[in-house]
């Protein structure tokens, strides 16, 4: 195999850096990690000051490169610790220490060489099976309420362009919308309402639906950090463990060691024990937590869409009733048009007739005068407008058509606006009022 890749646990690691004190751990971790790992941690701890001094840098600058070497060989195994890098380079700018920054890389050294022999098999690692189904349960919890949240305000978003797209929609039609058009006033004020229906329903979902989420996630980041510090603390416990008993276990025993691996072994012990005793007791319970907050949450969203939906819909209806009024008015505005157009026309006509006609027989009514109208009519009336019989009982006329009207046998029979009669022209030529029959009295006009 190539001397610069060497084999780390059964995994190709990336290369030792060569020269100064790095130099040899590349020849080193070609036959063990951890021992790599152990004397990495304490030729750092014991000479950061020196080392710093005999490169000429500055204390922050040489912990960045040791530990971007060191993160090259972990990286396949525990994975890079850039969060903690991070936060040791902010703490520098506060003025820890070198010295204390060093005890801190070589705590998260003493952790990196715990897990690569834990995952080695050269150690034991200490497993709790119903915390990683807790953790697992929190994991799920949070990607699925996370999915919800991004959903509720992709629907407000959608909330948000249906409303803009809804008030423009509804200030064209106001600004198009004539004055002498029927409901001008009324239609204003639809568009007003209409707009700050809008408005209420937005700001009532981000208020009562989305916050309530919000509110539920913003506990997950705090319990989250604990859970990794959990972890963390639970590495220093098997690190501290796995120490002491390899004092109690080595030929040459060292009392006072020995005791100060005890008091280690306790203190981490403790401080891992309090963090898992709380956890035990609250990721239950946020487990628990999510179906009331669901509920919650869909409640409220269905209330307020009930509520809008309802208010809009009676709106639509009024909008509708302005529409079909001012279609009436429309529709009433042409038919006087109309009306007045045939009306001009029919008077032309019949002035035309009376003069190219020759004069009436004595037994014809010329005057219109009820003493000369036939016995049982009651007078006469003329077509202005033609009327097409829709029934058997109907007339039908022409313009210029004189009818003859007659009385209701039942009063009662008579509609508003009909009339009874026969064309005068019949009557003359039959002498009968077998071809009666009813029509509509604002067509004909009396003479």
């Amino acid at each position: 195999m190539d001397g610069d890749i060497r084999l780390f646990g059964g995994v190709a690691a990336p290369p030792a850096p060569s020269g100064g004190a790095v130099g040899p751990l590349n020849s080193y971790l070609s036959q063990t990690a951890p021992p790599a790992v152990a004397w990495r941690a304490q030729k750092l701890s014991e000479g950061l000051e020196l080392r710093t001094a005999d490169r000429g840098c500055a204390p922050e600058r040489f912990l960045r490169t040791e530990e971007r070497h060191l993160s090259l060989w972990f990286s396949p195994f525990v994975g890079p610790d850039t969060t903690s890098t991070q936060r040791d380079m902010a703490e520098i700018g506060k003025g820890v220490t070198a010295g204390k920054l060093a005890l801190n890389v070589q705590k998260r050294l003493s952790r990196a060489q715990e897990k690569v022999l834990q995952k080695l098999g050269k150690a034991d690692e200490t497993r709790d099976t119903a915390f990683e189904e807790l953790v697992a349960n929190f994991n799920k919890q949070m990607t699925e309420g996370s999915k919800v949240q991004r959903d509720l305000k992709a629907y407000l978003a959608a909330v948000k362009a249906m409303h803009d797209a809804s008030r423009r929609l509804q200030d064209c039609l106001a600004d198009m919308y004539e004055p002498d058009w029927f409901g001008k006033e009324e239609m204003d004020a639809l568009v007003e309402d209409t707009d700050t229906l809008w408005l209420g329903y937005h700001q009532n979902l981000t208020d009562k639906t989305l916050l309530c989420m919000d509110t539920y996630l913003a506990q997950f980041p705090e319990i989250k950090a604990r859970i990794a510090k959990r972890e963390r603390k639970l590495v220093d416990f098997d690190s501290a463990r796995h120490h002491f008993a390899s004092l109690q276990k080595g030929k040459k025993k060292d009392e006072a060691k020995i005791a100060k691996a005890e008091e280690e072994l306790g203190r981490a012990q403790k401080i891992f024990e309090e963090l898992n005793v709380e956890l035990q007791d609250e990721l239950p319970v946020l487990w628990d937590s999510r179906v009331g907050v669901y509920v919650g949450t869909f409640q409220s969203l269905a209330g307020q869409q009930d509520r809008f939906h309802k208010e809009m819909s009676k709106l639509s209806q009024n909008l509708n009733d302005v529409m079909t009024k001012l279609e009436e008015q429309r529709l009433l505005k042409k038919d006087a048009t109309a009306a007045t157009k045939k009306g001009d026309g029919a008077k032309s006509e019949e002035a035309n007739h009376s003069e190219s006609t020759s004069p009436a027989p004595k037994s014809s009514v010329t005057n219109g005068s009820d003493a000369e109208l036939p016995p049982g009519f009651l007078y006469k009336v003329k077509a202005v407008h033609e009327y097409t019989a829709t029934d058997n009982d109907e007339l039908e006329l022409k313009v210029g058509d004189a009818v003859l009207v007659l009385a209701f046998d039942n009063p009662d029979e008579q509609d508003d606006g009909w009339l009874l009669g026969v064309k005068e022209s019949h009557w003359f030529q039959k002498k009968d009022i077998s071809a009666k029959g009813v029509f509509p009295e604002n067509f004909t006009q009396k003479v």
